[in-house]
């Protein structure tokens, strides 16, 4: 007997026998061409497959959750599109169910429990809905943009356990993107806005060899990047756009989910000495192509394709420039190929974030400068390595070590400047090393510039800029840099919910900055951070029960903690910000 975890989905006709005692012939010729021109095609985009029909009914098998979910929420967008025109009696309207369980195969049919959850599920959906099981739920949060309303615990026939039943609110259809409950309350909006947007997706790589993944990858960071510094145009980030490498997507799904107009699609062969390069742009109101072009190229010559490629797509989506875009549009960074992808490994070593990663992140930066002193990224990229190195503990142990490290990422910093005086990540770095030197005046004027340079650049929006406005006495202005970032990247990180938290609570805003810590816990559990904001604002409000709540999980994760060691490694310009996090935590009676 074989047996497999697998995603399960029903789906069946609401309505059906009314339907057919209705309109017999209608109903069955509808029914099938709902199945061949809609259901069918997504099944084969989302990579399922049918294992049976029954009647009414379709059980489906995916071999990805995510795909299933998004199998799903594409299916009735698309089913509530069709049928807006036609007549009540007329509509065709499913209902979807989806689990993940353990079956048994037999040939090419499934059975077992987790089929039967699936049904149930199925049957528990409103009209044009779907519901799915708590082990779905479990395994997408985070990872598709849909809102998920816990339904409780139901009972379920012939089952001998309460099924946890989550319901997925389809409340938007179109070009919008579903916020949540948390996100409208804090006043996100991810609809398409009135001025040129993009999403940019990973290049596709027409090859089997997995090294020129990381290429095809570089090619669409780079684009990314360089759109992102025209202020006239919203550009998707990275974080968001890369959810759809190695996954079949239309571009009406990623306007709605990424609220954007305009979606560029790639892809990439690389071959010896020469590179192919196709890119088409997509207008996703209409889905027609506005621009697309083919680049037979010699390798060394790729920096020019990604420049060409994003000047075309500036003049087909009538963007103007203001002075002195062009040049940081497109100024390369570097021509040496083997350097270009030494900072595009170190970039990935670096933002792993663990110590054992950055002495490779170092090496390679290292070579990079080797192969082209001239390379201003590369520079700014070795100045982030040093402000990290002093950053961490904040000065507080070696301090001739923390001067050096300090000394050294400025060096790199204004050496990245001397070569690109446009160059955006060095002002970006060198605002927070002024901040952690406590120069708010300078991390201030540096941090504006990179704002300015990159107005686009979510992880300078929120990681750098709104922690130099929060720290140096701007909170209101900090917020707004991460409600910025958090809009520039739909499938943003919890970090930007402890961000925007950190704001709120400098602003004065409590019950607000509390919001959003226990909104970024809900999304990344065991956050000791987050933990200790969440008890100081609790503290601070005087909200006790719950204050000494999240004080006692502090100490659960770390049990040495106290005050004075916590707030040693804290700086604030206004020291009355510093006392009004530790009197919080006095509050929540957190140990001295």
């Amino acid at each position: 007997m074989e047996r497999r975890l697998t995603t399960i989905v029903a789906l069946d006709v609401v309505g059906y026998s009314r339907l057919m005692a209705a309109d017999e012939t209608g109903t069955l010729a509808r029914l099938k061409a709902n199945r061949e021109e809609l259901i069918e095609p997504k099944i084969a985009e989302y990579r399922g497959r049918v294992v049976k029909l029954m009647g009414d009914g379709t059980l489906l098998e995916f071999g990805s959750v995510v795909d299933a979910v998004n199998f799903a929420s594409d299916v009735q967008h698309s089913m509530a599109e069709q049928i807006a025109e036609v007549p009540d009696d007329w509509r065709i309207t499913l209902r979807i169910g989806i689990n993940i369980g353990d079956i048994i195969v037999e040939g090419e049919d499934i059975y077992g429990d987790g089929v039967n959850v699936a049904s149930r599920l199925e049957g528990l959906a409103d009209p044009g809905g779907i519901c799915v099981a708590r082990s779905v739920y479990d395994q997408v949060k985070g990872k598709v943009n849909l809102v998920f309303e816990d339904a409780g615990a139901r009972e379920v026939k012939n089952l001998p356990e309460p099924v946890q039943v989550f319901r997925v609110m389809l409340g938007m259809t179109g070009d919008e993107v579903l916020a949540t409950a948390f996100e409208r309350s804090i006043g996100l909006d991810f609809s398409v806005p009135d001025y040129p947007s993009i999403a940019v997706l990973p290049f596709t790589v027409m090859s089997t060899d997995p090294e020129q993944e990381f290429f095809a990858d570089g090619i669409s960071e780079d684009i990314t990047t360089a759109l992102s510094k025209v202020s006239r145009l919203l550009v998707v980030a990275r974080n968001s756009t890369f959810v759809y490498k190695g996954h079949a997507v239309n571009v009406k799904q990623v306007s709605r989910e990424q609220g954007v107009r305009y979606v560029l699609e790639g892809s990439v062969r690389k071959a010896g000495g020469r590179v192919r390069v196709t890119a088409q742009l997509i207008d996703a109101s209409t889905g027609l192509h506005i621009w697309a072009e083919r680049y037979d190229r010699e390798l060394k010559d790729i920096f020019d394709v990604q420049d060409e490629i994003t000047r075309e797509i500036v003049v087909a989506m009538d963007v103007q420039l203001r002075e002195g875009e062009q040049h940081r549009v497109w100024a390369s960074g570097t021509q040496n190929l083997e350097a270009w992808e030494c900072v595009r490994l170190a970039t990935d070593a670096a933002l792993g974030g663990s110590a054992e990663t950055q002495p490779k992140a170092r090496e390679l930066l290292d070579r990079a400068l080797e192969l082209d002193p001239h390379y201003a990224i590369a520079w700014a990229m070795r100045g982030w390595l040093y402000f990290t190195e002093a950053d961490v503990g904040g000065g507080i142990g070696d301090s001739d070590q923390f001067d050096k490290a300090q000394a050294s990422a400025f060096r790199c910093g204004h050496r990245a400047l001397k070569i690109d005086p446009d160059c955006a990540e060095a002002y970006g770095m060198l605002a927070l090393t002024h901040l952690n030197a406590r120069e708010y005046d300078k991390a201030m004027e540096m941090s504006e510039k990179a704002i300015a340079l990159a107005p686009n650049n979510a992880e300078i929006l929120g990681g750098v800029a709104s922690a130099v406005m929060r720290k140096s006495g701007q909170p209101e202005r900090g917020a707004q840099l991460v409600k910025k970032a958090m809009r520039l990247c739909p499938f943003y990180r919890p970090g930007l919910l402890r961000a925007l938290a950190n704001n709120y609570r400098m602003s004065g805003r409590l019950e607000e900055a509390v919001a959003c810590y226990r909104e970024s816990l809900k999304r990344e559990t065991g956050y000791l951070a987050a933990y200790v904001n969440l008890a100081s604002t609790l503290g601070e409000l005087g909200w006790m029960d719950e204050a000494r709540k999240a004080a006692r999980e502090v100490l659960r994760q770390e049990p040495q903690f106290s005050i004075t060691a916590y707030a040693s490694g804290l700086s604030y310009r206004n020291p009355s910000d510093l006392k009004r996090i530790t009197d919080g935590l006095r509050q929540a009676e957190l140990p001295e």
